[in-house]
């Protein structure tokens, strides 16, 4: 197949671009008018600021067109031209109850609409705040500790378990929290039976004048001692004796009632054998009274050992 003319109209006539071929410029072809080298095309330069908007532009008119070109039709959507402001179209901002488009600003922003950050200033209020109430609290509690230390100090109460066991056991024998001092007496006033007796000759006795009792150390001695008690309870008995290192013991009775278990006058220092005057000590036992008038014993019974000299007899509450 050979190429051949095809007629008047050659490719370069139907091609709107062929003014850019070099054989399309030697066939006379031209661009378009209109700027651009686009058909219909409309070239409009205008200043800045100077278009309006929302107001009627004066449209183009649709250039000649050449052979091969389209002529620009100019696009309606309903009724409006394309390009052109709408008579019904309004902004959203405009209609009723829609919300405002402008720039909010942020809650606690700054001047000028710009937003800030969080509060600082009101964190660092409130850790201060908390810092403060901290430091109170150890303050408190320091100031309060340095206060039952005080009292603990100068003998008032505290809270302490073993304060508060002492108070519980001081309620059950409050004779001595009652009675002020309980009554105390020496060897010479005390009633003697059973070939018991008076002397002075081993030194370290504390009874008045240095006197104690004798001959305790046989079967059936005994000294008594009529006692007042301020109130019904329990006491302690205690008794002031010397042995010459040697273990003793006796039988305790009240208001007629033998204690089951004997008066212990034991060498609890350790004293050497046969020193009488190294020999003074101290033991106690416990006693029930009755209000008013009682009567103590401290008798040599079948069984004891009562080579000992007694002193004095006192009376203490159970705490001693």
């Amino acid at each position: 197949m050979t190429a051949g003319n095809n007629g008047a109209s050659t490719p370069e006539d139907e091609d709107p671009f062929g003014y850019l071929y070099a054989d399309g410029q030697a066939n006379g072809a031209q661009p378009p008018t209109g700027g651009y080298g686009y058909p219909g095309s409309v070239n409009r330069v205008r200043a800045v600021g100077q278009r309006q908007y929302g107001q009627s532009q004066p449209q183009p008119q649709p250039a000649t067109a050449a052979y091969g070109q389209v002529p620009q039709q100019q696009q309606t959507y309903g009724q409006t031209a394309y390009g052109q402001p709408n008579a019904h179209y309004a902004a959203p901002e405009t209609v009723p109850g829609a919300a405002p488009t402008t720039r909010q600003t942020p809650v606690g922003g700054g001047g000028g609409g710009r937003g800030r950050g969080p509060n600082t200033k009101g964190l660092l209020i409130g850790a201060i705040a908390v810092v403060a109430a901290v430091v109170i609290g150890i303050s408190v509690a320091m100031i309060g500790g340095n206060s039952d230390d005080d009292k603990n100090a100068a003998g008032g109460p505290s809270n302490s378990p073993a304060a508060s066991h002492s108070a519980s056991s001081s309620a059950s024998a409050s004779v001595s929290a009652t009675a002020g001092e309980l009554p105390r007496v020496d060897a010479k006033a005390l009633r003697l039976e059973g070939g018991t007796a008076l002397a002075s000759d081993v030194k370290g006795a504390k009874s008045d004048g240095g006197i104690y009792v004798t001959g305790f150390n046989q079967v059936g001695a005994k000294v008594t001692w009529s006692v007042d008690a301020p109130e019904k309870g329990g006491y302690r008995l205690y008794v002031r004796y010397d042995i010459p290192g040697v273990d003793a013991n006796g039988t305790l009775t009240v208001n007629g009632t033998p204690n089951t278990q004997p008066l212990n006058m034991k060498n609890f220092s350790g004293q050497p054998a046969g020193d009488w005057e190294k020999g003074w000590q101290t033991t106690w036992g416990q006693v029930n009274l009755n209000k008013g008038t009682n009567t103590i014993e401290l008798g040599c019974a079948n069984g004891n050992q009562c080579n000992v000299y007694l002193d004095q007899f006192y009376l203490t509450g159970l705490n001693g």
